[in-house]
């Protein structure tokens, strides 16, 4: 294996652990965007934690003096009282905290404080236009319904601002995909064709612009998302998992034809691309609704065993999506050279066991040819590879 393949393919754990710790709670809701970068603390939920907020102005301050130990300190004039948790705050007075921050008379920023045994302790001040002051203040509530905050947020993609676009984005990487959705047809649908094809978007907001564009975009869309997914990149390209979901939202089985022909089945396909392809695949799965077949996309991701670089993460999914047709291929790769790989071989084991743990409850039922070819497979690989097969069941939990 190449060493940047190698990697690539560390920085994907990496990325399946996180993966798996967001969806062990999981059954058919998302906790957050699927193929949006990992939620942050939005400025709603910072204002909404603080017990006192105001406005306030940049007023002077005292410069730090390193011989005395001295950090110095900053004063602000409140112009704003947003909350006050105290009793005290007045529109007027001087706030003064502790380090000195460089800043001009008439400079805005947010304040936010909680109240300790009758004193406020000031975070840090969060500077501020009035526009973005307006958009924190005048955002929904997070009792509001998730779907009614999203529509406010949705017209900030993308502000000039960028601390309110960023913070938009956020709203969106925090919520559930099911709360997305239903937002289909308010969608600024020319706007996201516009930042997918611009380099000022940041790329990690690509994911869900690309998605999104599946929700809400007509047959036209298709050609444009399928011209940036079939494009043969030299490294790898961020968001460009979101962008080949929302193509199979939009295209199902066609859609899934061309990402099976440029990006599964292309042995020259760049790996990141053929793991975006792969995570697209686990999407519709768990997120499709039926847009794409069960059979389908099980023979889509089987192609995939064809790379052994990633052959252990597909036979895990292949096991969850309980495809046991594949049981004879997987014993054919157990003793193929390419798939001499301990991780390889612990997961066709695993494979078995739980094929051969998919056997019905009731006493004195009939077993499924799939349990009793998974029984026989796992008595021939305990004969000829006693050592892997205990390894995979030490770590085995059904």
């Amino acid at each position: 294996m190449k060493f940047k393949e190698s990697v690539m393919r560390s920085v994907v754990i990496r990325c399946l652990a996180v993966m798996s710790i967001i969806s062990a709670g999981l059954l058919a809701r998302a906790v957050a965007c699927p193929f949006c970068s990992a939620p942050s603390l939005t400025l709603g939920e910072q204002l909404a934690a603080a017990e006192s907020a105001a406005l306030v102005q940049w007023a002077g301050g005292k410069e730090a003096n390193r011989d005395e130990g001295f950090t110095g300190t900053t004063d602000y004039e409140v112009l704003q009282v947003v909350r006050d948790g105290s009793g005290k705050l007045k529109k007027g007075e001087k706030i003064t905290v502790d380090r000195y921050r460089a800043g001009k008379p008439g400079e805005l920023f947010l304040l936010l404080g909680t109240e300790v045994e009758g004193t406020t302790e000031w975070s840090s001040p969060l500077e501020v236009t009035e526009g973005s002051f307006q958009y924190i203040i005048q955002a929904p509530s997070k009792e509001a319904r998730t779907r009614d905050r999203l529509a406010y947020f949705m017209k900030f993609l993308e502000y000039p601002e960028e601390m309110v676009a960023s913070d938009a984005y956020g709203e969106f990487a925090n919520s559930p995909y099911d709360e997305i959705v239903p937002l289909a047809d308010q969608m600024p649908r020319e706007k996201l064709r516009e930042w997918l094809n611009s380099k000022e978007t940041p790329a990690t907001r690509l994911g869900l612009y690309g998605l999104m564009l599946g929700l809400c975009g007509k047959p036209e869309d298709a050609d444009f998302l399928k011209e940036i997914i079939v494009q043969e990149p030299e490294d790898f390209r961020l968001g460009i998992d979101g962008i080949m979901g929302g193509y199979l939202v939009l295209t199902g089985k066609e859609g899934l034809d061309v990402l099976s022909e440029k990006k599964l089945a292309n042995p020259d396909a760049h790996f990141s691309e053929t793991f975006a392809a792969m995570q697209a695949l686990r999407f519709m799965w768990t997120y499709g609704n039926g847009r794409i077949s069960p059979e389908d996309l099980r023979q889509a991701m089987r192609l995939l065993l064809a790379r052994p670089n990633l052959a252990d993460l597909v036979i895990v999914d292949l096991a969850r999506w309980n495809d046991w047709e594949i049981m004879p291929h997987l014993m054919e790769l157990y003793d193929q050279k390419e798939y001499q790989v301990p991780s390889v071989k612990r997961a066709i084991v695993r494979f078995m066991l739980i094929a051969e743990k998919d056997a019905p409850k009731e006493e004195g039922a009939q077993l499924a040819q799939h349990v009793i070819d998974a029984r026989k497979n796992l008595e021939i690989l305990r004969e000829k590879d006693p050592k892997t097969v205990k390894a995979a069941e030490r770590y085995f939990f059904d």
